[in-house]
Formats: structure tokens, sequence, C-alpha cells
């Protein structure tokens, strides 16, 4: 029972740090200390329900994370082009430098993809900003979902 709270605790703080470092899934750590908190408690402190929502909502907030910054990109402007750069720079690097690599892969992915369609460099830098306001926006999100998690925990711990 100790060992599962303890255990709980560590996955809230990786959650946590997980909200702003990109390349670590903030919420699903979130959701696991839910889990491990249920197990050690029996199934107690929390229902089903509550369970399942904050299963739907982890889903949906890790999804966005990937999709937010692209439409960032598109929502200031970017094209096509700009749009699949972004995607294409977020995942390239994840990959090859994470975890900030993801925010500047977007970022210089979404560029290259508008210089590359044509757009002068005002313009497809316009496009990066909106690449980054997206990786904000997905940070606040998951930050806020990881934060009503922690809280939860807490709450049904003491």
């Amino acid at each position: 029972m100790v060992v599962l709270i303890i255990l709980g605790v560590i996955s809230l703080l990786i959650g946590l740090i997980g909200c702003v470092i990109p390349g670590i899934a903030g919420p699903p750590f979130s959701f696991l200390a839910l889990i491990l908190l249920s197990m050690a408690r029996k199934w107690e402190p929390f229902s089903a329900k509550f369970l399942m929502v904050m299963a739907v909502l982890t889903v949906i907030v890790t999804v966005l994370d990937y999709i937010v910054p692209a439409a960032g990109a598109k929502k200031f402007g970017a094209s096509k082009a700009g749009f699949w750069g972004a995607l294409c720079g977020l995942l390239v690097g994840l990959i090859w430098f994470p975890p900030f690599g993801m925010i500047l892969g977007a970022f210089l992915g979404a560029i290259i993809g508008e210089l590359t369609g044509g757009k002068q460099g005002h313009e497809a830098l316009k496009a990066g900003w909106g690449v980054f306001v997206g990786v904000m926006f997905g940070m606040v999100l998951k930050l806020i979902l990881s934060g009503i998690m922690t809280f939860y925990f807490f709450k049904a711990l003491l």
C-alpha cells in the first residue's frame, strides 16, 4: 500500500514535469498516479465514472499536444506546406533532439515548409510563431489537467 502511494507521488511529479518538458507525456503519468492510489486504497477514493472521465481527458489532451502546434501554425496563416512542415519538424525534433527538439523542430519545420511553399521570410516567421503559441497552449492544457489530477490525488490521500 505505501509503495503504491509513493509510486503515485513519483508519477505525479513526473506528470507535472512532463507538462513543461516536451517529449514526456505529463497527463498519462498523472492519471497513473490516480490508478496507483486507487489500487492502494482498494478502489475506494475515486468512482469508476471519475476515472473514466479522467482517462478520456488524458487521451484528448495528449493527442491535442501533438496537434495544437500545427494548428497554431495554421491559425497564424501557415499554408498546408507550413502545417505539414510543423508536424514533420515536431516528430523529427522529438526523435533527434528530445525533449526540446519538439518545439524547435515544429517551429523550424513550419518556417521551412512556408519558405519551400513560396512565402517570404516574414510570413514564414509568423507561421513559426503560431507553432510556438500552439506549443504553449498545449502546455497550459496539460498543466491544467495534471493540476486537477494532482489536487484530487492529494485530496483523496489526506
